[in-house]
C-alpha cells in the first residue's frame, strides 16, 4: 500500500491507536498522503479491520456479561 503502510499497519492503528476513520488513518500512518491511488483499498481494509475489531469487542463484552 501507499507509504510502505501495510494492511498489517492498519490493523495496528485500529486496535491500538484507536483508529476509526480514514482521516485517522492518514494522519497515524500517512497512507494515501501522496498521490490518493491507494485511497480506495485503504479503506477497505480499514473498514475491514474496524468491523473485526468492534465485533471481537462485543463478543468479550458478552462473555464478561455472562460471567
Amino acid at each position: 500500500m501507499c507509504n510502505n503502510v501495510s494492511d498489517k499497519a492498519i490493523k495496528r492503528a485500529v486496535e491500538h491507536d484507536g483508529v476509526r476513520t480514514y482521516i485517522q488513518l492518514q494522519r497515524a500512518t500517512q497512507t494515501g498522503t501522496c498521490c490518493g491511488k491507494c485511497g480506495s483499498c485503504a479503506k477497505q481494509v480499514l473498514k475491514e479491520a474496524v468491523d473485526h475489531y468492534e465485533e471481537k469487542m462485543l463478543a468479550d463484552l458478552q462473555d464478561l456479561a455472562f460471567a
